[in-house]
């Protein structure tokens, strides 16, 4: 590499970063005042909307009484004709709709048929959009994608069994609005009594008895409580059923840009009773029965999580995911199917006069330090390397600490990506100096390596070769082992890396130069066909990293081309082969992923620059001249290698 050729590297990357602090900053702005006007517009429609059941936070925590029905019986409405003639008949056709409430994080529908969750909307997080087109409120999901029900057995021929999804719940309250501090919603759901001694029919609904579902909302948190309390049902429901088993079925939908990534990356995960996290397969259809106790379960999306949570434990259940057929990337577009899942949990209850069983709900962004803060294990549904300690240490405890400092102070993800680029380079240079100096002493020894290339140039002296190899190097000081030793300490960094940034919540969404989300596949150019094994879009990052690599390859290569020279030839087109393969690998990954390497690169090519200004080849070259004069105690190793080479000799020797 020539003076020239470094000057230019560096005018290059300066004014690549220079760029990207301009652009960085304009993107920054622009997505500002998109979510400004985005807020300004949802507070003025909220404004021009009158809700006479919302009602002050100090309400909220007041005992709820029981309807008041007056002397008739209310008739069901249409969709409770299941129930109509049983338990739990009665619905007031005065009330429709959902229970809301509100909260700083978002807005939860709770059905009055049934007393589940079954509309979640959260306030400052978007799904994705195309640049230039307003991105809408993420919905997790809604009345279509998600179900919730209890199974009742009751002490009745007539309707034995009673599904919760199918019954009417009350409450006072309508709507509730969660600003601060923290506030309670109750849904009751109450029976009928028989009216005559012949038990022909339903008359009475009995207010002294019901089951109540009781939610507890805190303003600024994405988990809130959920308990199923049981009051004075004994003489309604079987005396010998103290197991129920609570069916949540969803269908997760697609939010993200990348549908294949997004698919691949949602899952079901859970913890057992021995407090391990594991997950279903996440490429394929699967189901899995526990007999066991369950804390908690997770239908778990690449950036998002729906966990249902209990207080003490599940005593057993079963987990499904289904995988659809026929979709990806090409045919796919936001809000389509990704995968359903469905978790029959069985919760137990000691009786159903006065009981309850507490559990709790996170519906939030499948974020670490958010999901660290609850103690429960929630933090490993993110892929931070797990598998290997390594890994998972290095995420933990240098990358993630470094990258939140560096958030807090408001810089583009771009820019942190530099920094954080520029920090592992500086810690690991001790190693990428010892590197660059075991292929220096190399070089310096490449005509005694080529000598003994011409002295023993026969298959049959290949291990006199050896040992000559490995005397010259003793002689010189050299250690091969310690140019190889270095770079593989550095793969856990470049594979940590591997894990992050895919899986980084804080890079969603987040522009930077030309790629508007970092979290995914940068594109400048989207093709109109598929290219096998590449894709149908251009990734800039993925194209300036393979390039980058190349010549990096190119640049080793010239500095280090030492050895058997067939073997060199072989090892070189593989190493021009890799960054190839990678081009297309890398195509749809997470931009702030390629930036990365395409950084890791560009720092590597000024280290290298400065260690070659800095290390005097003549100077070395003398100081290993000197060193081979010097006698040399012979290791084990080598005495090893000397007595099997004297033992092949001999047995060569019998042979003629």
């Amino acid at each position: 590499m020539d003076k020239n050729t470094i000057i230019g590297l560096l005018l290059i990357f300066g004014l690549f970063l220079g760029y990207s602090f301009y652009s960085s900053n304009k993107a920054k702005k622009a997505y500002e005042a998109q979510q400004e006007q985005a807020e300004k517009e949802a507070a003025a429609a909220a404004a021009n909307k009158t809700d006479s059941t919302t009602v002050a936070l100090a309400d909220t925590t007041k005992p709820q009484p029981a309807p008041n029905l007056g002397p008739t019986v209310r008739t069901p409405e249409p969709h409770t004709t299941a129930n109509s003639n049983g338990l739990f008949g009665y619905a007031d056709t005065a009330k429709t709709g959902d229970f809301v409430v509100k909260t700083n994080k978002g807005e939860y529908h709770i059905a009055r048929i049934g007393g589940y969750v079954n509309y979640v909307k959260f306030n400052d997080i978007y799904t994705y959009a195309p640049k230039g087109q307003k991105k809408p409120q993420l919905i997790l999901f809604d009345q279509n994608t998600t179900s919730m029900s209890i199974d009742l057995t009751m002490n009745d021929t007539q309707c034995p069994r009673v599904q919760t999804k199918n019954c009417y719940f009350s409450s006072p309250k309508d709507t509730l609005i969660v600003k601060k501090d923290s506030a309670t919603l109750a849904l009751r759901m109450y029976p009928y009594y028989r009216a005559d001694s012949a038990h022909s029919a339903y008359a009475t609904l009995d207010s002294s008895a019901y089951i109540e579902f009781l939610y507890q909302f805190k303003a600024n948190d994405f988990k809130f409580d959920y308990s199923v309390h049981f009051v004075n049902m004994g003489s309604y429901m079987a005396s010998n059923k103290k197991d129920f088993t609570l069916n949540w079925e969803a269908q997760l939908r697609n939010v993200e840009k990348n549908y294949d990534y997004e698919r691949d990356n949602t899952t079901l995960f859970f913890m057992d009773n021995l407090n391990e996290v594991d997950n279903l397969k996440e490429r394929e259809s699967d189901s899995k029965n526990f007999s066991t106790e369950l804390k908690w379960v997770s239908f778990k999306q690449q950036f998002f999580t729906s966990t249902i949570i209990a207080k003490n434990a599940f005593r057993k259940g079963e987990l499904k995911v289904n995988v659809p057929n026929g979709k990806n990337s090409k045919n796919s577009k936001i809000g389509d199917e990704l995968k359903d899942f469905d978790a029959q949990l069985v919760m137990n209850v000691a009786n159903t006069d006065d009981s309850r069983f507490d559990m709790s709900f996170y519906f939030g962004p499948n974020q670490y330090k958010q999901l660290k803060t609850y103690d429960l294990n929630l933090e490993r549904q993110v892929p931070m390397g797990w598998g290997f300690f390594l890994l998972h240490w290095i995420n933990r405890f240098i990358i993630l600490p470094i990258f939140n400092w560096l958030e807090a102070y408001g810089i583009s993800y771009g820019i942190i990506i530099l920094i954080l680029s520029v920090f592992i380079k500086i810690i690991i240079l001790p190693v990428a100096y010892k590197t660059y100096m075991s292929s220096a002493k190399m070089r310096v020894l490449k005509p005694e390596l080529e000598e003994l290339n011409k002295k023993y140039p026969k298959q049959e002296d290949a291990m006199k070769k050896q040992q000559a190899t490995m005397t010259l190097y003793k002689k010189a000081g050299v250690s091969p082992m310690s140019g190889c030793l270095p770079m593989l300490l550095q793969l856990p960094i470049l594979y940590a890396m591997f894990r992050f940034f895919p899986a980084s919540y804080e890079l969603r969404q987040q522009p930077f130069l030309w790629a508007d989300d970092l979290s995914t596949y940068d594109s400048i150019l989207d093709l109109s066909f598929n290219i096998p094994f590449y894709g149908d879009h251009v990734s800039l990052f993925t194209l300036l990293m393979t390039v980058a690599t190349i010549v990096y390859t190119w640049l080793n290569n010239r500095l280090m081309s030492v050895g058997n020279q067939d073997q060199m030839k072989m090892m070189k087109w593989m190493m021009y082969l890799m960054p190839i393969l990678f081009l297309g690998m890398f195509n749809s990954f997470s931009a702030a992923l390629t930036y990365y390497y395409l950084l890791i690169n560009l720092i590597t090519f000024l280290q290298m620059w400065i260690f070659r200004m800095a290390i005097n080849e003549d100077k070395l070259r003398k100081q290993i001249a000197a060193n081979m004069t010097k006698p040399v105690k012979k290791s084990r190793w080598q005495e090893r290698m000397e007595a099997a080479m004297k033992e092949q000799q001999r047995l060569a020797n019998q042979k003629k």
